[in-house]
């Protein structure tokens, strides 16, 4: 795979412990040994899949999940990374198949939901460092990490994701329920402060 650090497999380059940097080919640590959130390496995941399928990525990814699981208005617009358009009721159709799956082989999903490479220490991005940084394979996983987007009820169990669109994405297995959110404002600290609180507000709602 172009780009990529000598040892890292798919499975480093999903769960950010390639070394790759956040944004270039930089190669910051070795594979294995420190949580970096890589959208390069998302870019290196995307280049493989078309290699390996002959098929552009935003059209595999299409015709493999988005189409199947109903996401008719989502789309990849630009890097692999972070370059999905979404909304919120495709988003809900999502969080519902990682929930109850239908289209995910369940040994995918728990592979996914469960600590890649325990113990690595990394920077949460706008949230600083933790240790651990746990994450799944391709997951955030919320564990004990604090400060944290997600709420104070969410349980440790808590997967999913936010973006620096101001949106995020999360599944409490031990709750039952998942929650999504679309913005039109930049993650900042608007977002520190009313995330947590509406997570917690909802999950007592459902309570």
């Amino acid at each position: 795979m172009p780009w990529c650090p000598q040892g890292a497999t798919v499975c480093h380059l999903i769960a950010h412990a390639s070394g790759l940097a956040f944004d270039s080919e930089e190669i910051r640590a070795a594979p294995g040994t420190k949580r970096i959130y890589s959208n390069t390496g998302f870019a290196v995941l995307a280049d493989a899949v078309a290699a390996a399928s002959g098929i552009r990525f935003a059209d595999y990814l299409a015709e493999g999940a988005l189409g199947p699981l109903g996401m008719t208005t989502s789309r990849l617009d630009g890097p692999a990374g972070y370059g999905g358009v979404s909304t919120c009721a495709d988003l809900t159709r999502f969080a519902a198949e990682l929930q109850v799956p239908t289209l995910l082989a369940p040994q995918t999903l728990a592979e996914a939901t469960q600590t890649a490479y325990p113990g690595l220490d990394g920077v949460l991005s706008g949230y600083g460092m933790q240790r651990p940084n746990d994450w799944g394979q391709g997951f955030e996983l919320r564990a004990h990490k604090s400060p944290h987007w997600t709420g104070s009820r969410n349980s440790p169990e808590t997967f999913g994701h936010f973006g620096r669109s101001g949106t995020f994405l999360w599944v409490d297995p031990k709750a039952g329920a998942a929650c999504v959110a679309l913005t039109d404002r930049d993650f900042d600290q608007w977002a520190k402060d009313a995330w947590p609180v509406f997570s917690d507000e909802v999950l007592t709602e459902l309570a």
